[in-house]
């Protein structure tokens, strides 16, 4: 199974900084990072950053949902 580096963009103020970077198994599927109560949901649509000399797949924010009781 391939890990991808990915930087999640966007979203929340108060979504840590210390949480943007994750490793997705996917850069088609949205990812799903669990923050507080919620989801918070980001896309990756083909950008590209660099983070301390490593490309890295910008993932952008796309919406918050709550988790099911």
């Amino acid at each position: 199974m391939v890990n991808f580096k990915v930087f999640l963009s966007d979203g929340p103020a108060y979504f840590p900084d210390e949480e943007r970077l994750q490793f997705a198994t996917s850069l088609t599927e949205k990812v799903k990072h669990r923050l507080g109560a919620g989801y918070e949901h980001f896309v990756h649509k083909g950008e590209f950053t660099t983070i301390d000399g490593e490309e890295v797949a910008v993932f952008r924010w796309i919406t918050r949902t709550a988790i099911a009781e």
